[in-house]
């Protein structure tokens, strides 16, 4: 009787493994395959070829010709690492995007587009990207975007004598506020130390600028060989005015003429092509809409993950509502040190002061109207416009966009530098023949 029930029990347990197994084997057929592993993360081959596949369709939508197969896999490739570094970054400093915030962005993103929500994601499908896809993608680069303010953005500062400087070297040259759409290369040097380093880097600079005279596509050549990180996009910088221009460019760009390359220019990090894709004027205004306003920031901290302060700011939110002293509530609360010891107050703030959130809920807010919660790179705002006013400011608005203009200049720079930092740090290991060139036989590289 025992062997009978022995042997009922090993039946039971062998059937009980194999219908297990069943779909455990089916999972194992199914699961993606990994083409790296990046710290805690890995990269699997469908967001390699979903990513090759969206860059793809806008380079053709563009006319812009495309690189061999496997430049393009690397190139991409790197990219991702370069993404998942970050975004593991965002994650240990509890940075969050809310589904409120993204979808604000969503719609801000198809207004802009002038198109409804619903065309939006019409339109996304014709491009053979679901709506789904692109809300996460706009969270990654979200994400990444305030990962970058908060690591670069505290190495740059911006000092008095920089700003007037720079406007004595604009008033030099007579002041001109031309706007130039770019399309930039930079070729890096492996070693600045080594001379035969940096003449290869400069080698291939020239042949590449050589290259594009003879007919080749800037934009092809950016994609294909830029080690900006913007190459993907073909180089594109969009549209700067000549107080925008970055300092190495600033000396050619007015003279350059549209479609053809810059001369190879060369500062410590490297080697640089530019060019001017479209040129085209404008005025610069002088009589601006002024707010008087004032504000409540809550920032996220190691502290204070990003839930818990999009909570804390809709509870300041409610206890205003209710009554509170807005003065007094920023004084005891806001994370803006210089503003919230005065009671929040901002002064008077004129348009390209504030961030792109900020200014927005700014312009719409009515005079004594409270708005927000809202997210910025800074943290979640509660702010109130106190007054309007027109006003001359052309000397205000011209020391704002050098100031502007000199930060992003450092910003950028400083941006590559630290991407390469925190690429050269991470521990990265290929798979199945994936990653650089010279990795080993079994195509495995480790950094």
């Amino acid at each position: 009787m025992k062997a009978t029930l022995r042997q009922s029990m090993t039946s039971v347990l062998v059937l009980l493994m194999l219908v297990l197994a069943l779909p455990a084997q089916a999972e194992r057929t199914l699961l993606d395959q990994v083409v790296a592993i990046v710290d805690d993360d890995v990269i699997l081959q469908t967001q390699l070829d979903d990513r090759i596949d969206t860059i793809v369709a806008r380079l053709q939508a563009q006319g812009t010709g495309l690189p061999p197969r496997q430049v393009l896999e690397e190139r991409v490739l790197e990219q991702l690492i370069t993404e998942s570094i970050q975004l593991q970054m965002a994650d240990q400093m509890g940075m969050r995007v809310s589904d409120n915030e993204l979808n604000e962005t969503m719609a801000n993103i198809a207004r802009q587009n002038g198109l409804s929500l619903a065309e939006f994601e019409q339109q996304l499908a014709r491009e053979g990207v679901s709506y789904r896809q692109a809300r996460e993608r706009i969270r990654q680069e979200m994400l990444i975007s305030r990962v970058q303010q908060r690591r670069v953005g505290s190495r740059v500062r911006v000092t008095d004598r920089e700003v007037e400087n720079y406007l004595q070297a604009l008033a030099a040259q007579g002041g001109q506020d031309a706007e130039y759409h770019l399309a930039y290369i930079f070729i890096a040097v492996e070693d600045p130390t080594d001379e035969a380093s940096v003449q290869a880097a400069r080698d291939k600079a020239e042949r590449l600028r050589q290259q594009i005279l003879d007919g080749r596509d800037f934009r092809e050549v950016a994609v294909a060989e830029s080690d900006a990180s913007n190459a993907l996009d073909g180089g594109d910088m969009g549209w700067r005015s000549e107080s925008q221009l970055p300092s190495l460019v600033a000396p050619v760009v007015p003279e350059l003429p549209v479609g053809e390359p810059s001369p190879v220019l060369e500062n410590t990090s490297g080697f640089h092509l530019v060019m001017v894709m479209d040129k085209r004027g404008g005025e610069q205004t002088q009589v601006v809409q002024q707010h008087r306003v004032r504000h409540i920031l809550v920032r996220p901290s190691e502290a204070l993950t990003e839930q818990e302060a999009e909570a804390k700011a809709r509870d300041l939110y409610r206890r205003l509502q209710e009554g509170a002293d807005f003065a007094e509530l920023a004084k005891a609360e806001s994370d803006d040190p210089v503003s919230g010891s005065d009671g929040g107050n901002l002064g008077w703030v004129s348009p390209g002061q504030m961030v792109p959130e900020f200014e927005q809920a700014m312009q719409e807010a009515r005079i004594g109207e409270l708005k927000g919660p809202f997210r910025s790179q800074f943290g979640w705002h509660i702010l109130q416009v106190q007054e309007r006013r027109q006003k001359d400011i052309s000397n205000e608005v011209r020391e704002a966009d050098a100031r502007q203009a000199i930060y992003r200049r450092k910003f950028e720079a400083e941006l590559q530098n630290w991407l390469r930092e925190i690429r050269d740090e991470a521990f990265v290991e290929f798979k199945d023949g994936y990653g650089p060139a010279n990795a080993g036989d079994d195509g495995a590289a480790a950094s």
